[in-house]
């Protein structure tokens, strides 16, 4: 099927681009698409499948008859389960097994070429910086950028150094309000570019002044924080430096 008309991706960068490009297809069947999505998963059809191209764009249809298939299948019968379940619960089911697809898309290309184990990694961390489909169609990744503040902040068990977590933070009381968590969010810039706090960046917290930095401002990345149990930053550093 398309595994044998594109391009077979054989780098970190390309993979990659292949995954952007089929999720970017996938989640379009499943938002600005989904009236000619939800129309061509008719129940009377035979097992269908949704395949996410590397050119950005969708198609349903039937599973390829080759045995094993040139790439991994994406979730068989999908439209046997249309009629059976709500709308929105079914989009959300696509979705999830759309996700799914992806990263065996992804990783059985890494395979086929033999990707160490550094190689996998870059790869995954890539893919980790997007939003799932599943976050995009729900719309729970926007609801996580909007959540972000200090309560996203905290320490870091195994390595004692404190690092923003990506969750949501712990539902509040109803009688809190809305101008303290906005003050929160305003009050976690970087102590050296002075930008605020994304969930999409590392950051790092000096255990002697309190202050959070972007990883890259101070030269620390998540692997090099894994292993130190007290951060100073540089200010903190240079001063106990001095006689």
């Amino acid at each position: 099927m398309e595994g044998i008309t594109h391009p077979i991706p054989r780098t970190v960068e390309e993979v990659f681009s292949d995954f952007r490009g089929r999720r970017a297809g996938l989640i379009k069947a499943l938002t600005n698409d989904m009236v000619k999505f939800y129309q061509t998963c008719d129940p009377e059809k035979e097992n269908l499948c949704l395949y996410g191209l590397p050119n950005e764009t969708w198609e349903v249809n039937l599973p390829v008859e080759e045995v094993p298939p040139e790439l991994p299948e994406p979730a068989l019968g999908i439209n046997f389960a249309r009629d059976g379940m709500q709308e929105k619960d079914w989009v959300s089911l696509v979705a999830v097994h759309s996700d799914s697809w992806l990263l065996s898309v992804a990783f059985y290309f890494g395979a086929r070429f033999g990707f160490g184990k550094n190689e996998r990694k870059r790869l995954f961390q890539m893919i980790n910086e997007l939003p799932t489909i599943f976050e995009v169609v729900t719309g729970n990744a926007k609801q996580s950028k909007d959540q972000s503040g200090s309560n996203n902040i905290s320490k870091n068990k195994s390595s004692g150094v404190k690092v923003p977590k990506m969750s949501s933070p712990p539902p509040k009381e109803e009688d809190e309000s809305e101008d303290e968590e906005e003050d929160d969010e305003q009050g976690a810039v970087c102590g050296a570019c002075g930008e605020s706090y994304g969930t999409d960046e590392f950051w790092i917290c000096c255990d002697a002044c309190e202050k959070w930095f972007h990883g890259k401002c101070v030269k620390i990345t998540p692997a090099k924080a894994e292993h130190i149990k007290h951060y100073k930053c540089p200010s903190c550093s240079n001063k106990r430096a001095r006689p």
